[in-house]
């Protein structure tokens, strides 16, 4: 890192990243990001969560502005609660990934994040407890005109990463496929939809260089983030193909590892 490096906008993973294994931001991390917000720094979080995710994380820890919501997809105004733009899966291409999922993973469960509400197959079966109330169960995702934010498919028999190398042939140019460490799920949004590419959106519309961003990831999703940012840094918690990616380190989220850095550059 030069010397003197002080980035404009701090752009932060959440789980397994700013928060630790309890799904909690620790005291030290939020005085963290009040110092780097005092310093001129924007705080932004770019997460794989739907809007109802991340306000009240954001209101825990002081952070206002705007949040980039699923993978890319969604930029949330946590003041407002509202949904400025949304970069959506066209259906007739969720139609054809879905069909090539099917055929590569027999069995797969199919779920639809539309930015409000999460739509789901029965053979999808994961169920978070904070979010069970925005869920309905329907016998196809593609049923209705519900919008497709992000397709979502569970294997009950393969890890995320299997999942990856068994379907990038048949659907590579339909849409963006990653993953957040979640086992044997699949997050898959618009082509040219990532973290990165509407970082970069945002950092246009402020007159901020790549080169003044600092970014925090653990997970592949987040790769394309850390990448774009002159001072990219992998959480020692990361997967292993995060860390193979990237050079910077710092230590994992439930030693605050953000905290780590964000006091070394701003404090």
């Amino acid at each position: 890192m030069n010397p003197g490096f002080l980035p404009r906008l701090v752009a932060t993973d959440l789980d397994g990243t700013l928060l630790n294994s309890s799904r909690a931001i620790t005291p030290r991390t939020i005085e963290a990001l009040r110092t780097a917000r005092a310093a001129g720094a924007e705080i932004v979080f770019v997460t794989a969560r739907a809007p109802r995710g991340v306000r009240a994380i954001a209101d825990q820890a002081g952070v206002t502005g705007v949040a980039i919501c699923s993978n890319g997809a969604i930029v949330y105004d946590l003041a407002t609660d509202e949904i400025l733009t949304s970069r959506l899966l066209d259906r007739t291409a969720a139609d054809r990934v879905a069909k090539a999922l099917a055929a590569a993973l027999p069995g797969v469960g199919l779920a639809v994040e539309t930015g409000r509400g999460l739509l789901a197959e029965a053979a999808y079966t994961r169920r978070i407890v904070e979010d069970l109330a925005y869920y309905r169960e329907v016998s196809s995702v593609f049923d209705g005109d519900d919008p497709i934010v992000k397709l979502l498919a569970q294997s009950h028999t393969s890890t995320a990463d299997e999942m990856v190398a068994a379907v990038m042939a048949g659907i590579e140019g339909l849409a963006e496929v990653t993953h957040s460490g979640v086992t044997g799920l699949l997050e898959i949004s618009a082509p040219g939809v990532t973290k990165a590419s509407t970082l970069d959106m945002l950092c246009r519309e402020r007159g901020i260089a790549p080169g003044e961003v600092v970014a925090f990831g653990d997970m592949p999703n987040d790769l394309p983030v850390l990448a774009y940012a002159g001072a990219g840094y992998a959480m020692a918690n990361a997967h292993h193909l995060v860390l193979a990616a990237i050079e910077r380190r710092t230590l994992s989220n439930d030693e605050d590892g953000v905290a780590a850095v964000l006091e070394e550059l701003y404090g």
